[in-house]
């Protein structure tokens, strides 16, 4: 009988371990092995070992899309992450909150193209919503999209709307896994609000702000569509991130093996991060014995 359950255990994970093996693992390998190749996407390939790292180490293109890409998180990740948790305890203690979940995550389950061409007019310069709203206030608006300082604001203020509504469901479910006990023997003890919110609320939900935080910084060192639709990574290359370049070194420059070498260096990158964090985690992230 229990040899049955474990064959039928291997059934149903074959499919799932298929597409990762097809979808996941051979990328992978082949993505290594064609970061030391010279290949256009359509001749033969030529083995020229590291000249394609060594080629985007001394690429100053290359250097401007990390930094911008870097950038991009240090604004995202802080503003995104806050807003979200926020919006979590906002909805936590409201009625009809299942309504405002729907509200705040329909973003989420909108197409990425969609919600680019929506903010390339409310950000428009000269008729875009959000300067008409500045001008009602008699504060003249930004080009928001061609001012090189502005442009990488924009695109995380876009980020920040799209992405708010999946991180805040995730701290939702968190803040409801925290057991009332705790509260209750801080209110036996006459604990404050701020009290209880510093020494229960916010050590209960530290796995979860962890795992949110986690998810956030992959994601951003990963924007792409946002650049992509609203600027074209302009202005002057200002919103030209990491993931922007190995595209267009890949399909519009058709050098596959510089591509592949800027990828693997951004999966390297993308790594180390998360390995830090994991090893930071363990002095502020606190698990439910």
């Amino acid at each position: 009988m229990m040899k049955n359950k474990t064959l039928w255990g291997y059934f149903f994970l074959a499919p799932q371990l298929l597409g990762l093996v097809a979808f996941a693992l051979i990328p992978l390998v082949f993505s290594i092995v064609l970061s030391f190749m010279d290949w256009d996407g359509f001749g033969t390939k030529s083995f020229i070992g590291l000249e394609n790292f060594i080629g985007q180490f001394q690429s100053p293109v290359f250097w401007k899309s990390l930094r911008n890409t870097v950038l991009y998180t240090i604004l995202y990740i802080p503003i995104g992450v806050s807003i979200s948790l926020l919006l979590a305890f906002a909805l936590n203690k409201v009625k009809g909150k299942e309504l405002y979940r729907i509200f705040y995550f329909m973003p989420v389950v909108t197409s990425s193209v969609s919600v680019g061409v929506i903010w390339m007019w409310i950000l428009n310069g000269d008729f875009g919503i959000l300067n008409q709203l500045l001008g009602v206030f008699g504060i003249a608006g930004p080009q928001w999209l061609t001012n090189t300082s502005l442009v990488m604001i924009s695109i995380v203020m876009l980020s920040v709307w799209w992405q708010v509504g999946f991180n805040m469901i995730i701290f939702l479910a968190g803040l409801q896994g925290i057991s009332k006990s705790y509260y209750e023997a801080a209110d036996i003890d006459g604990a404050s609000g701020f009290q209880k919110f510093r020494h229960i609320t916010l050590p209960m939900l530290s796995p979860t702000t962890f795992f949110v935080t986690i998810m956030a910084i992959i994601s951003s060192f990963q924007v792409f569509d946002q650049a992509y639709v609203m600027t074209m990574g302009g202005p002057a290359k200002s919103s030209y991130t990491i993931v922007y370049h190995i595209y267009e070194l890949a399909f519009v420059n058709f050098r596959m093996g510089e591509s592949a070498a800027a990828a693997i260096i951004l999966f390297t990158i993308i790594m180390i991060f998360t390995l830090i964090q994991f090893k930071v985690s363990k002095r502020w992230v606190h698990y439910e014995e």
